[in-house]
């Protein structure tokens, strides 16, 4: 090959070379161009999402903590009559987004043994709670009362969800399931100190008597707890923390909520239901000495039982006085006569909320012949779905406690704790039917009918008159300087953590009952 042929070859070899790697560079630039184009996209995608996300949790957030609008001051959104499910479900707590923690200087340890009932021990759950978080101290779960009457051997735990209890109030106050090792041994050597505080007191006196006793122990023992806080003249923030406790705080186990929600389901299914606080048990008329309708083997049997328990200091008791005086809670008999002049349907569910009637059948008989519709929990369930809580009457109660917030009426026919704690968060629950009977009124009122005195025309009108304005709506607490036992509880009326009292300013509400 000639040198100008050899050179022309060459070039062509080498121009093809510079193309080929001229379009492998091109092709690598358009591919790094895409692949980048890709990666945007895809980055701008995933950050859309997640701030989508983040807005409906927020939102999500903050549509709960306005949700409980007695709580919060917020008018809610939402009507339970509106909504058929929601209307069963009204009771349940809402879930609200965990509240951060509060941080402060720790006192020292609140340990308190509450006494009493299921709803006595409820309200002072909710006092210790308060308490504790105004001496800036840290509380123990409570211990349950075990040695009372009811002997039962319930721990927190198997009537609350203590998870719940810590968290949703963690934002106020520390809680503990039990103290550190360090303090357990202390008071297992018994290097704490142990008293019960006095009844009915103001917050000046917890501030001024007891938080000097926390610091000086590290740990005290509160042994007593039922009204161990004043009804009234208690600043707005301590009352709507006791309410906060009460109503969001204290929870009750899924096991005892789910068989709560299947009890309302049934009776709903039938239509609308009362629940009856028929408190003729046998130890509530052996405590208040009432056996009025008893012959006289039941009237000694209440007596020894009577005498049977030491710390019912009551012994020798007048139950006709006492009947007059309407401190004594009805009978099965004049319950009738009583739900019958306030026109309630005879055909009606009646969902009896107690422990076993004293006298039974024969006694409940006078009530059944009324109004045949009459059931309980033994009746609407298996007795393997009560197994879990046979012999723990806590339990029991906590079930009726659920059901009786769903009724559509509730009718108490005793003003004991249960009544006046239903009472109250049926009110916080949108002012829901509760006739408070006034005993005194009503026995005076039957006895002049059973006599001929008043036609059944006249009873049943005074009755209905009488009793117009007692249906749980708004009002204010009847208050009466130091005489707390007489005045209006708090928690059968908590009006300062209800809205329509704010926005109402208290203009339209009856002072007294």
């Amino acid at each position: 090959m000639c040198k100008a042929e050899k050179f022309l070859y060459n070039r062509k070899l080498w121009e093809m070379k510079v193309k080929f790697l001229g379009d492998s560079k091109i092709e690598k630039l358009k591919n790094s161009l895409v692949s980048r184009s890709r990666m945007s996209l895809w980055m701008i995608r995933a950050m859309t999402i997640l701030l989508l996300w983040s807005c409906f949790v927020h939102l999500v957030a903050l549509g709960e903590m306005w949700g409980p609008r007695l709580l919060k001051g917020w008018p809610s959104c939402f009507n339970h009559h509106d909504f058929p499910m929601a209307a069963e479900m009204s009771s349940l707590p809402i879930k609200i987004a965990l509240p951060p923690k509060r941080i402060y200087q720790n006192n020292g340890y609140l340990m308190v043994s509450c006494n009493g009932g299921l709803n006595q021990m409820r309200a002072a759950i909710c006092d210790m709670v308060t308490i504790a978080r105004y001496m800036n101290a840290t509380l123990i779960v409570p211990e349950l009362d075990k040695t009372s009457f009811w002997n039962d051997p319930s721990e927190f735990k198997d009537i609350f969800d203590v998870d719940h209890f810590i968290t949703s109030l963690r934002d106020e106050v520390r809680i503990l399931k039990e103290l550190p090792p360090r303090l357990k041994r202390r008071v297992k050597l018994g290097m704490y100190h142990t008293m019960p505080p006095i009844s009915w007191s103001n917050m000046s006196y917890y501030q001024d008597q007891i938080l000097p006793l926390v610091k000086k122990h590290k740990v005290l023992h509160l042994n007593k707890t039922d009204t161990r806080l004043a009804n009234n003249e208690l600043p707005v923030e301590i009352q709507k923390l006791r309410c906060r406790a009460n109503f969001n705080g204290l929870r009750f186990t899924p096991k005892i909520e789910e068989l709560g929600r299947r009890v309302v389901k049934i009776l709903r299914e039938k239509g609308p239901f009362l629940v009856l606080h028929l408190r003729y048990e046998m130890d509530m008329l052996a405590f208040s000495g009432c056996s009025h309708g008893c012959n006289r083997y039941e009237e000694e049997e209440l007596t020894r039982m009577r005498y049977a328990y030491p710390w019912w200091k009551e012994k020798v008791i007048n139950s006709e006085v006492k009947r007059k005086e309407g401190l004594c809670p009805l009978t099965p008999e004049e319950t009738a006569l009583t739900l019958s002049a306030l026109g309630i349907d005879r055909n009606v569910q009646i969902y009896i909320a107690a422990g076993e009637i004293y006298g039974g059948k024969r006694r409940l008989k006078a009530l059944t012949d009324v109004f045949p519709n009459v059931v309980r929990k033994e009746t609407l369930l298996d007795s393997s779905d009560l197994s879990f809580c046979q012999n723990h009457s806590s339990q029991m109660a906590a079930l009726d406690y659920l059901i009786s917030l769903e009724s559509d009426i509730f009718v108490p026919t005793y003003y004991g704790n249960m009544a006046k704690v239903v009472e109250g968060h049926r009110r916080f629950l949108g002012f829901k039917k509760t006739i408070e009977l006034n005993r005194k009124f009503l026995v005076k009122l039957i006895d002049e009918y059973y006599e001929g005195l008043l036609s059944w025309e006249v009873f049943s009108t005074m009755v209905k008159a009488f009793h117009a304005t007692r249906m749980g709506g708004p009002k204010k607490r009847l208050v009466i300087p130091n005489k707390p036992k007489e005045e209006d509880y708090f928690y059968a009326n908590p009006y300062e953590c209800l809205q329509l009292l704010h926005e109402n300013n208290g203009n339209s509400l009856d002072e007294t009952k």
